[in-house]
């Protein structure tokens, strides 16, 4: 008998692959109704081997026929969950990526007079409460939601900024996104998160943050329309209550305070 087993490189390599990928999983499920569905299938897939196991061959049969399609039935259920974790690899870890290794490495920044700028009116939106969702890329490209939109291509200010997001103008519904230090585009459609863990205070803006947040590396800042709260998105997660300070630490990189609620 075998008291010892042989792990190489290559298991060790095997298990951290298998590893990346079931936690890339997770977070693209984390409080949805996927983990609901979850439950059921594995509730069926224990009944199966119940019934197999009492010998009742025509539910066993039944069953049986459903695990036989269970990779179809599970590309087909979770088609959205599929999509957004190809979507994921393809923008967050593409060969360009992979090639270009100091692009893949570098540590992306955005400019201190765009945090200024965007600290300003995210100040002046939280006074007078006017919603704002302001995207900023970094190493995902994010070309096909700005195609969505209406393409600016211009330089970064507070003025031009609250300008957008005025209620009476026909740019303010929808995200703003910002690439290299300039506005991207306006009104752009960002995919909406269907987790169920999501506080009830939050509305379609913050649902829109954390659904493009969860499926690339883009910094998003939310001004509530309700009450005027600053959030701060990063990797599907979020900070509520956002302070002046705390946003432009958080823009500058400085991710020491940002603790998720």
């Amino acid at each position: 008998m075998l008291l010892f087993i042989n792990i190489g490189l290559f298991d060790i390599l095997d298990i951290l692959i298998v590893a990346f990928i079931l936690y890339q999983l997770y977070r693209l499920v984390k409080g949805t109704a996927a983990v609901n569905i979850l439950a059921g299938i594995f509730t069926i897939y224990l009944a199966w081997l119940l019934m197999k196991a009492f010998n009742m061959r025509l539910i066993t049969s039944i069953l049986g026929q459903f695990m036989s399609v269970g990779v179809i039935a599970l590309l087909i259920v979770f088609q959205q969950e599929v999509r957004r974790f190809l979507l994921l690899l393809g923008s967050r870890y593409n060969l360009q990526n992979l090639f270009n290794l100091n692009k893949f490495f570098a540590k992306p920044s955005i400019g201190n007079e765009v945090v200024d700028a965007i600290v300003a009116s995210c100040v002046n939106f939280s006074a007078s409460k006017t919603g704002a969702l302001m995207v900023f890329q970094l190493n995902t490209e994010l070309y096909n939601y700005a195609q969505t939109g209406v393409m600016l291509r211009a330089k970064v200010s507070s003025e031009l900024i609250e300008n957008i997001f005025w209620k009476n103008t026909p740019l303010h519904d929808g995200a703003v996104i910002i690439k290299d230090d300039k506005i991207l585009a306006a009104r752009c459609i960002m995919p909406v998160s269907d987790r169920q863990d999501i506080p009830g205070s939050m509305g379609l803006r913050h649902r829109a943050a954390l659904g493009i947040s969860s499926v690339s590396d883009a910094y998003v800042v939310v001004v509530s329309e309700e009450t005027g709260n600053i959030t701060f998105f990063k990797d599907g997660n979020y900070k509520v209550r956002v302070s002046p300070e705390e946003l432009k630490r958080l823009l500058s990189n400085d991710f020491s305070g940002f603790i998720t609620k």
